[in-house]
């Protein structure tokens, strides 16, 4: 039996071929030395590589290096496709077995065979295939229910006056020795060899191993799903994780394989335990949205984070590049750039709706986007950032993987969440010193990018009301201003 060379999002038994299949695990100091990702995350994907091969005993060999290369021997070695190009790349130059990719649903060949002659890709279309294909909530081949989407029961503002959901808080995470050598080398690296992160250290908020990945998986299922449809897009400032799993950082550590997690979810439904509209919704994320961009990095040409046909060249400012939450006014973006800094994770709202939003309107290059949220977040990495930011939030592409760009002004944050009443910006009010950043600014990016903008019919009625803006020289002058000073 080949040894597996298991990469630090490769890390559970999914991964290998045989429980007794010998192992082997690099840690490599040279990705931190490359670019510079949140110190959480850094500690997270080394400690759940550590743990791992503690678990794996003398299975495994453990070897800590400047880089992959100085580890890794082609021979008696395979590894499972990783899950970038550049580490694609190496493992071909290294000579090393590689097999076909594990840790996702559908397979590379079905999903070219859906996309190919399609015009346009869009998620809800590869969903209603992978549940057919794969029989996920299903009666034959109807939808359980009779729908495949069930948005229109879900997606509700948050409860009137409630500052957070009344439900159960996920299984604490307990720090152990390995956390502690993490936290302990990543000091002595900061300090002696220059190597630098973003955001702000604290406890480890998500699983590092299969066991505690599996606790957050149970309790998620028991206690949380049944609210998940209805509060999915909603945010409290005293609530970050709402009724969401926190599983995306161990599903792409691999500590999870999404067919155990979708499986476990439809079981809740099948027993009356949880609501099809929350399973139906969550399933989606799992099975169609993770799928669908892990599947569009590789379809999609490598140029493709490059996209740039909305034509925005400005650079992060500092501010939120290094996630100085305290220079910012606007409530919203405070307390979700604080919520980076501080936890290294957002859920999907706040980061489509605050931070890719804020940057879509004041025309920051998609690609940097992309790249920061790579590093900043603690389930970030290249494959799932390039189509989600690129594509989506910054609809850099025009259009090739969503039907709109995903802009909106201060009325959608005031509805979905309770920032607007405590914010000295008013959401109503697009010109002037209590102008909502959000609102002005999604004018403002509407009258730049007008013509390239008019032909999408979901944005027609948008942009025909844009001149009816009396007010609209002035707003514009005032943007302009604005630029990306820190709101």
């Amino acid at each position: 039996m080949t040894r597996r060379w298991l990469f630090a999002d490769q890390l559970g038994p999914h991964f290998l071929d045989d429980p007794q299949q010998p192992a082997l695990l690099v840690e490599s100091r040279a990705v931190f030395r490359r670019r510079t990702f949140h110190r959480q995350k850094a500690h997270l994907v080394l400690s759940a590589l550590r743990h791992r091969a503690a678990e794996l005993g003398d299975q495994a060999e453990f070897v800590r290096a400047e880089t992959y290369g100085e580890a890794v021997r082609a021979d008696g070695l395979s590894v499972c496709h990783p899950t970038s190009r550049a580490a694609r790349g190496l493992v071909h130059r290294l000579g090393v077995e590689m097999l076909p990719p594990r840790g996702f649903v559908t397979a590379p060949e079905d999903f070219v065979a859906w996309a190919r002659g399609r015009r346009g890709l869009r998620m809800e279309d590869f969903y209603r295939e992978a549940r057919l294909r794969h029989g996920i909530l299903m009666e034959g081949t109807e939808p359980v229910g009779g729908a495949w989407n069930l948005d229109a029961e879900n997606r509700e503002p948050p409860p009137r006056g409630a500052k957070r959901l009344d439900l159960p808080q996920p299984p604490e995470i307990r720090e152990d020795d390995i956390d502690a050598g993490v936290r302990e080398d990543l000091d002595r690296w900061q300090r002696d060899d220059g190597i630098e992160f973003l955001g702000r250290d604290g406890p480890r908020l998500f699983p590092a191993t299969r066991t505690e990945a599996l606790a957050r998986l149970r309790h998620f299922v028991e206690h949380r799903l049944p609210a998940f449809g209805p509060y999915e897009d909603a945010m409290l400032a005293g609530d970050p994780w709402m009724a969401h799993s926190m599983l995306s950082a161990p599903l792409n550590l691999g500590l999870l394989d999404p067919v155990e997690v979708v499986e476990r979810a439809e079981a809740a439904y099948r027993a009356g335990a949880a609501p099809l509209s929350s399973v139906e919704g969550f399933i989606r994320q799992i099975i169609g949205w993770r799928d669908f961009i892990w599947h569009l990095y590789w379809y999609f040409e490598p140029e493709y984070r490059r996209s740039d046909e909305l034509r925005a060249r400005g650079r992060l400012p500092a501010w939120f590049a290094e996630l100085d939450a305290d220079a910012v006014e606007a409530r919203c973006l405070a307390d979700v750039l604080a919520g980076v800094r501080d936890r290294g994770w957002v859920h999907h709202i706040p980061r489509l709706m605050v931070l890719g939003n804020y940057a879509l309107q004041r025309g920051w290059r998609a690609e940097a986007m992309a790249d920061w949220f790579h590093r900043a977040v603690v389930d970030g990495y290249e494959w799932v950032m390039t189509a989600n930011v690129v594509g989506m939030s910054q609809y850099a592409d025009a259009g090739r993987m969503s039907t709109k760009p995903y802009a909106a002004g201060g009325a959608y944050i005031h509805r979905m969440s309770d920032y607007c009443g405590g914010c000295r910006y008013d959401p109503k009010v697009r010109v002037g010193d209590d102008a909502c950043p959000y609102t002005a600014g999604y004018w403002a990016f509407l009258e730049r990018n007008e013509d390239r903008l008019r032909a999408n019919h979901r944005m027609r009625r948008p942009v025909q009301g844009l001149h009816r803006l009396v007010d609209l020289d002035a707003l514009v002058e005032q943007e302009k201003a604005r630029g990306s000073r820190a709101p």
